[in-house]
C-alpha cells in the first residue's frame, strides 16, 4: 500500500513553501487511495512549543487538507533511543567531542589546503583512556554516523537518476550530547516504523537523500524501498514583497488578507482557469499529476485573479461573519466582483459610508458643480444613477465616458472600483453633494 506523510517541523508558521508540500503529499495520497500522515517534528521541544503545531494545522484544515492520522515525534522519544543503541551495538555510531569552533577550524585549514571539505574521522581514533578523561573533564560526546564507503544510486521521481559517493559526505551528526536525536534520525525511524513508500518533499531536502538510504539500510537490514521526489523551488519570479518570495509568506497571512484557500490550491496544483471561479479541492484529486503539480506558476498574481473568481461567486452569507461592522448584503453584491482580497472590501465600505476626502478633480471645476445641481431629491430607486448621468451629458454635450471618469473619481476617491450604479444609492444624497463640492474646488 502507498503511504505518505508531510512531516513539517512546527517551530513557526505554516508558509507557502510547505503548504505546497502539503498540499503534493495530500492530492497523491487521495488520488491513489492512499493514507496520509501528519509527523510533527517536534523533537526538539524548546523549539517547537505545542501552540505552533496547534496553528500548523489549523492552516492546513483551512486550506481542506485532512489526514488519516497525526503524530508527535515529542512523544516517541523510546522509539529513537532504541534506534540509537541498536547503531552503537552495531558499531555505527561513534562518539565525538570536538566543539563547533575546532570543526570550524579544521574546515577553514581544510580549505587552505584545497582538500575536500569533509569531517576527516579523527575521533574515529579516539581511545577509551582518552574518551574518560574528556568525560571526567566534563564533556560529553555527541555521535556521528560512520557512513560505509560505497556509492549509491537512486531514481528521484522528479530530479531523475541521482547518485551520491558516501566518501565524499561528512559523517552525520545523529545524536546530540544531551542524548536527544538529531532530526534526520527521528525522521528516518519514524518512516520505517510508520511504512512509508513515497516521501515527497521540497527540493531543499534532496542532499539529504543519500545519508537517509544508508540509516534505513543500516536499521532495517534491508535495500532501501522507499521512493523519494523533490519538488523543485518556486519560480524566482515569484515574489510577493521586494526582497521577499512568495515561498516564504505565511499561509496565515493570506488568510488574513482574504484570501481563498481554493485560490492557493488551484495556484499550486497547476489547475488555474482564468476563465472560471477556481475549483475545490476535492476536484483536483482526480487529475491530480506530480510532475505537472512540479511545473505550476505559483505566483502572487496568480493567487490574486484566482481569488477575484473565487469573491465574485460567494454569497453575503459566505463572507458577512468577514466583513466591515454593519455592512449589508447590497453592498457585498456591489462590491464583491472587484475585490482582490477580501480585506479590501473595508475600503469600499469606507468608501460608502464614511468620510473620505476625494482630490480636487483639475479642470471639472463646472461639470462637478452642474453635477451637483442635477443630483435628483431622495429616495432614489434603482436607475438614480442613469438617470443623473443622462442628464449630465445633455446638459454638458459630453460623452458618457467624458463624465464618468470624473465623477468616479469624485465619488469614491478611486480612479476605478465597482460601478457607481450600485454605489451611489449606497453613498446617500448628503455624501454625494459634499464629496462633488470638495473636488470641484
Amino acid at each position: 500500500m502507498i503511504r505518505v506523510r508531510f512531516a513539517p517541523t512546527p517551530s513557526g508558521p505554516l508558509l507557502v513553501n510547505g503548504a505546497r508540500v502539503a498540499l503534493a503529499n495530500y492530492l497523491f495520497a487521495r488520488r491513489y487511495n492512499a493514507p496520509l500522515l501528519i509527523r510533527l517534528d517536534d523533537v526538539d521541544t524548546e523549539r517547537c512549543p505545542p501552540a505552533i503545531s496547534e496553528q500548523l494545522t489549523q492552516d492546513l484544515r483551512w486550506l481542506g487538507i485532512d489526514w488519516d492520522s497525526c503524530i508527535h515525534q515529542s512523544e516517541r522519544r523510546p522509539l529513537y533511543d532504541a534506534a540509537i543503541a541498536r547503531l552503537q551495538a552495531q558499531q555505527l555510531l561513534y562518539p565525538c567531542f570536538e566543539s563547533e569552533e575546532e570543526l570550524r577550524a579544521k574546515q577553514e585549514m581544510r580549505r587552505k589546503r584545497n582538500q575536500p571539505l569533509v569531517y576527516d574521522r579523527a575521533m574515529l581514533a579516539l581511545t577509551p583512556a582518552q574518551r574518560a578523561a574528556a568525560e571526567a573533564g566534563g564533556k560529553r560526546p555527541y555521535w556521528r554516523l560512520r557512513l560505509s564507503p560505497r556509492e549509491l544510486r537512486w531514481h528521484d521521481g522528479l530530479l531523475g537518476e541521482r547518485h551520491a559517493k558516501l566518501p565524499a559526505i561528512s559523517d552525520p551528526v545523529l545524536v546530540r550530547a544531551d542524548g536527544t536525536p538529531m532530526p534526520l534520525l527521528a525522521s528516518v525511524v519514524d518512516d520505517i516504523d510508520t511504512g512509508i513508500t513515497h516521501i515527497i518533499r521540497g527540493e531543499e531536502n534532496a542532499a539529504n537523500t543519500a545519508i537517509q538510504i544508508e540509516l534505513f539500510e543500516r536499521l532495517t537490514g534491508r535495500p532501501m524501498s522507499v521512493a523519494f521526489a523533490h519538488l523543485p523551488p518556486l519560480p524566482d519570479g515569484a515574489r510577493a514583497l521586494p526582497g521577499r518570495r512568495v515561498a516564504g509568506l505565511p499561509i496565515r497571512q493570506l488568510r488574513s488578507d482574504g484570501i481563498e484557500p481554493a485560490a492557493i490550491t488551484v495556484c499550486m496544483a497547476g489547475t488555474n482557469d482564468p476563465r472560471r471561479a477556481p475549483k475545490p479541492l476535492a476536484d483536483l484529486i482526480a487529475s491530480f499529476d506530480l510532475e505537472r503539480y512540479a511545473k505550476a506558476d505559483f505566483s502572487v498574481a496568480c493567487v490574486l485573479a484566482a481569488n477575484r473568481r473565487a469573491l465574485a461567486g460567494l454569497g453575503f452569507a459566505e463572507v458577512a461573519d468577514r466583513l466591515p461592522p454593519g455592512a449589508t448584503e447590497r453592498f457585498w453584491l456591489a462590491v464583491r466582483g472587484n475585490l482582490d482580497m477580501l480585506k479590501e472590501a473595508r475600503g469600499w465600505w469606507d468608501v460608502v459610508t464614511g468620510t473620505i476626502v476625494p482630490p480636487v478633480v483639475e479642470n471639472e471645476h463646472d461639470l462637478l458643480t452642474l453635477a451637483a445641481e442635477l443630483l435628483p431629491a431622495e429616495p432614489w430607486g434603482d436607475a438614480v444613477w442613469e438617470q443623473w448621468v443622462d442628464a449630465i451629458v445633455e446638459a454638458t454635450g459630453r460623452s458618457r465616458a467624458g463624465v464618468l471618469a470624473p465623477l468616479y473619481l469624485a465619488l469614491t476617491g478611486e480612479d476605478a472600483g465597482p460601478g457607481l450604479a450600485d454605489l451611489l444609492p449606497l453613498l446617500g444624497r448628503a455624501r454625494a453633494l459634499e464629496r462633488l463640492r470638495i473636488a470641484a474646488a
